[in-house]
């Protein structure tokens, strides 16, 4: 068996809420590339809830969602502790200068929309490849201490343009951790699937067929992985304490059956079947098998190793969580139609009334 052993931990509940005792943000300066975005607000108002930042610069494109955000709660009352900063990742100048003093960036702006990307190519290479690098560079110069940059599901064996920028940029953040020099930073990546109810996916759509009493459905098998946008938050803190630099953190969660979400939403509906989507899986993929010769697995997520050795790996897989990790079999692949764990329709059910609002 070649000494490795199976990703074989018991699925436990899902539970990515971070150690409020914590005070690793507290007195720092956090930039959020994106930040008026729904990670962005989310992400920010947390941490303003359970720390006590220096300051938090929300850096963006879009004057209006910048001035809506500075009324609103919990960034109007602490107004002397947000800072809003106009640009795009695509001018590393802005980024340079915006980066000025920061400690920590969270990096979560992208151009998201596949057909969007699919029309416009070069656009999305611009925001999510040339931006990605931009956002390394300016970090490193402007001596930031801790990078983490989000990923997609889309780029794990990606067979659409969005999937593919998202590679490239996973491997970019990655990368950057062996020509960093001399320079105290650490780049990591936090990759998942689609965030519950998010802006174009399946929840809201089929809230708003529900009164038509009809349901298009792409494909009776397909299964997406389950996370709200609060537990996306709290990994990305998570791995924000965890990392040593290079990793690939990958939350263990649940998956559900898009017929049984049709069930939880509109039971009474009538089903039709329209077929995939170009650029459309029928299963959301997180780990692929390649992937999984250098994926460490731990109770609550996963690790995909740097393919460069940027420190001793069985130190990281004994320490980095306090229990040891397993290191994943040959063939093993983490993906939402094999996962070992799929939400019942009364537990959509319920995360749906908790989470979304229709």
């Amino acid at each position: 068996m070649d000494g490795r052993m199976f990703c074989c931990f018991p699925h436990r509940p899902l539970s990515l809420s971070f150690n409020e005792e914590s005070d690793m943000l507290n007195s720092k300066t956090i930039l959020v590339t994106g930040g008026t975005g729904s990670f962005g607000r989310q992400f920010i108002s947390t941490v303003l809830h359970r720390f006590s930042p220096k300051k938090v610069i929300v850096f963006s494109r879009d004057e209006l969602k910048q001035y809506e955000m500075q009324n609103v709660e919990p960034f109007s009352s602490h107004h002397k502790t947000m800072r809003y900063f106009l640009g795009d990742v695509r001018d590393k100048a802005r980024l340079e200068r915006a980066m000025e003093g920061v400690d920590v960036v969270i990096h979560s702006a992208a151009l998201k929309q596949i057909p969007a990307a699919e029309y416009n190519p070069f656009e999305a290479v611009l925001t999510n490849v040339i931006g990605a690098q931009n956002v390394i560079d300016a970090a490193i110069l402007r001596g930031v201490k801790r990078v983490i940059a989000l990923s997609s599901d889309k780029a794990a064996a990606p067979i659409n343009l969005y999937g593919a920028t998202k590679l490239t940029s996973d491997k970019l953040f990655v990368a950057a951790n062996n020509y960093r020099g001399e320079h105290d930073i650490k780049f990591s990546v936090v990759r998942y699937g689609n965030v519950m109810g998010s802006r174009g996916s399946v929840i809201p759509f089929f809230q708003s067929r529900k009164k038509t009493g009809l349901l298009p459905i792409t494909d009776e098998r397909m299964t997406r992985f389950s996370i709200t946008l609060q537990q996306g938050v709290d990994f990305v803190l998570q791995s924000l304490e965890r990392m040593w630099g290079g990793e690939l953190f990958v939350p263990r969660i649940p998956s559900y059956r898009i017929l049984d979400v049709a069930k939880a939403i509109a039971p009474e509906a009538r089903i039709e079947i329209v077929g995939i989507r170009p650029g459309e899986k029928l299963h959301e993929e997180m780990i692929t098998q390649p992937d999984a010769l250098n994926t460490i697995e731990y109770q609550e997520y996963f690790v995909i190793l740097p393919s460069m050795e940027l420190w001793d790996r069985e130190q990281f897989r004994l320490t980095s969580n306090g229990k040891p990790g397993r290191i994943c079999e040959f063939g093993f692949r983490y993906d939402s139609g094999t996962n070992t764990h799929f939400l019942s329709v009364d537990e959509l059910r319920d995360l749906i009334a908790k989470n979304i609002h229709a």
